[in-house]
């Protein structure tokens, strides 16, 4: 069961959680401008018009509310939550690292949802039609919640690229995925992580949106040697960071 709050209803996900505090206003100019010609997809998806700015109400600032009894025990190790047969062919991996919000807080109980490309770079998607391999005991997907000290953790196989008909002859990065929900529904972020020595990154037409360097560093991950699994995972570390609220937080 998820749960959600109206306007009429308060609720704390954490004793020390600033549940009520208003959430900052993005820094539109650190993301990419929704018109991005070199992209062909933002062109038919993109605004022509300003957004209109709403304040936020009270049911966007809070809310939804997860469970950690409502995830399944395999949900965050996609190497074993669609096994049949075997287990799926490609390097294995762990990433982990940190969900907090942009005054560096701690965002627990965030809900992270993961999708990928297998190894051969293709989805499990009726409409993914690149000749990759489909791997029969890779489902491609898996979600996790941080922990108090928002920090999240999941296992998987490292997806491959693939190709795509922006222009003639480009290529995806490696890359995962990521849905996160936060304290509020004003906090959700939709994202995707890239790896460290990708040459594709920067060839990316996606990742060349990016107004700055420093922003397209945050979105790589990076590999934490001392984590790896011996004889089994290399290990990457990547952190994201959420819209913080402007509420103080009290000490117990």
């Amino acid at each position: 069961m998820i749960f959600f709050l109206n306007d009429n209803m308060t609720m704390s996900k954490s004793p020390n959680n600033a549940a009520f505090g208003a959430f900052v206003q993005r820094d539109v100019l650190a993301h990419p401008p929704a018109y991005t010609p070199g992209y062909k997809t933002s062109v038919l998806r993109s605004p022509r018009n300003a957004l209109i700015a709403n304040v936020p109400t009270l049911s966007e600032s809070t809310g939804p509310i997860f469970l950690p009894h409502e995830l399944g025990a395999a949900d965050n190790d996609l190497i074993t939550n669609f096994a049949h047969d075997g287990l799926p062919i490609g390097e294995r991996i762990v990433v982990h690292g940190f969900v907090r919000d942009e005054f560096g807080r701690p965002v627990p109980n965030a809900l992270l949802e993961v999708w990928q490309a297998n190894a051969s770079g293709r989805y499990r998607h009726k409409k993914d039609q690149y000749l990759g391999t489909l791997d029969p005991n890779f489902g491609g997907c898996g979600r996790m919640l941080t922990d108090a000290n928002g920090h999240y953790v999941f296992r998987t196989i490292k997806p491959g690229p693939y190709p795509w008909r922006n222009q003639i002859n480009e290529w995806r990065p490696a890359h995962i995925h990521f849905s996160v929900n936060g304290d509020g529904w004003a906090q959700r972020l939709i994202s995707q992580l890239y790896f460290e020595g990708d040459p594709l990154i920067a060839q990316c037409p996606i990742v060349r949106t990016i107004p700055g360097e420093e922003q397209v560093r945050g979105l790589i991950a990076l590999l934490d040697k001392p984590e790896c699994k011996p004889m089994d995972s290399l290990t990457y570390r990547f952190d994201i960071t959420l819209r913080g609220r402007r509420a103080t937080w009290f000490e117990r």
